[in-house]
């Protein structure tokens, strides 16, 4: 994901932190306890309170009420054709582990992310640390699953302006796609242009929405929040209308809002015996791959070797050979142990066939030609 050239572009971005300083940044999220204040209530804009449903063709409960997947996943990142390199993702296969939540659901519990970053690392760096912590962290969890995912986002957001309000240096902003398996619930919360596509028996399903400042839905959010759409870009710099972090970009953000949101849209949907695999990826990806022919290539590879990992970096490697310009990362998560199935046409009831007349008229047809 980028920034207009010349305006706030990784290029050009904020110089990175003292290393000495950054080390012990990391270290912090990595095992230190969140100790910033958690924010139950956050504003949001009107627009942003309904979530994205996905339509009735698409989301059917199983007869299989047991069912339940068994996960597997993979990533892979490559820095593509930039210089530098700004797409971070995350793979946690058994969320709850460690916690002592496992009581609290029959089945597997996981959390999987990209992040695309922006402007430097910074930002999508603090938010893959965060976000699961918040999530975590919050007392309802996993009961009220969808309110807390969507405070986990508003919540990293805030606590990333204070972290940059101590180190100005950590200035930047990301992108954030998250999911997130309870049992057989799969939620999709999306802030940026990052997707998740998931692939049932063959059939592309879009779970999320690219949020672009030139969608009418962003737009009309982004005017209404005091913001302005200009060749494509939101204030003329950004090319995405939800993100986290960018506090230090004039006229995005405030602690009342603004026109660069990092609400997120959710799509929750049941999975069935049918769903096959997930697949999550930066907007590299997507930028060369439709949905459908991403499905498309990942089953054909999976039906080959079965390893989600695997296919993540086949992902990435196709996307470099189509000529992405951008950081490539992409996350697969598998339902199944056994690879997809090959899918069987129905053979059609209609028998067609040639009248003795018809056959006649054709070879007159043909006759004619050679005249």
């Amino acid at each position: 994901m980028e920034e207009i050239e010349g305006r706030n572009s990784s290029e050009s971005r904020p110089p990175h932190p003292n290393p000495s300083i950054a080390s012990a940044f990391r270290q912090c999220q990595r095992n230190d306890p969140v100790v910033l204040p958690c924010r139950k209530s956050l504003v949001r804009h009107a627009s942003l309170q309904t979530k994205m449903k996905l339509s009735a063709e698409d989301v059917t409960e199983d007869c299989q009420s047991d069912f339940l997947p068994n996960l597997r996943s993979g990533g892979y990142a490559d820095i593509g054709f930039r210089s530098s390199m700004e797409d971070v993702y995350v793979c946690v296969d058994n969320f709850m582990q460690g916690h002592g939540l496992n009581k609290h659901t029959d089945g597997p519990s996981a959390f999987y992310g990209v992040f695309d970053g922006h402007g430097g690392k910074q930002a999508a760096d603090f938010a893959c640390n965060h976000l699961p912590k918040f999530i975590l962290e919050d007392k309802d969890f996993p009961v009220d699953i969808e309110r807390i995912v969507s405070s986990a986002f508003l919540q990293t957001d805030n606590a990333f302006a204070e972290a940059c309000s101590l180190d100005a240096a950590l200035a930047s902003g990301t992108t954030a796609l998250a999911t997130l398996i309870i049992g057989r619930l799969l939620v999709v919360a999306n802030a940026g242009d990052c997707r998740a596509v998931l692939c049932r028996r063959g059939k592309a399903i879009d779970m999320s929405r690219d949020h672009k400042p030139v969608c009418m839905k962003e737009q009309r959010r982004i005017e209404a929040s005091g913001g302005y759409v200009y060749d494509g870009y939101l204030n003329g710099q950004l090319n995405v209308a939800r993100a986290i972090g960018d506090w230090h970009m004039e006229g995005m953000k405030c602690k009342d809002g603004g026109p660069l949101s990092a609400e997120p849209e959710l799509i929750t949907t049941k999975l069935t015996a049918e769903d096959e695999f997930l697949i999550i990826g930066c907007d590299g990806i997507w930028d060369v791959f439709r949905s459908q022919n991403a499905v498309d290539f990942a089953r054909r590879r999976l039906q080959e070797h079965n390893d989600p990992a695997v296919c993540s970096k086949d992902l990435v490697d196709e996307a470099l050979k189509r000529k992405s310009g951008d950081n490539l990362s992409a996350v697969v998560v598998c339902f199944q142990q056994n690879p997809p199935p090959n899918l069987v046409a129905p053979r059609s009831r209609v028998h067609r066939s040639f009248s003795a007349e018809g056959l006649k008229e054709l070879q007159s047809f043909l006759d004619s030609l050679e005249k």
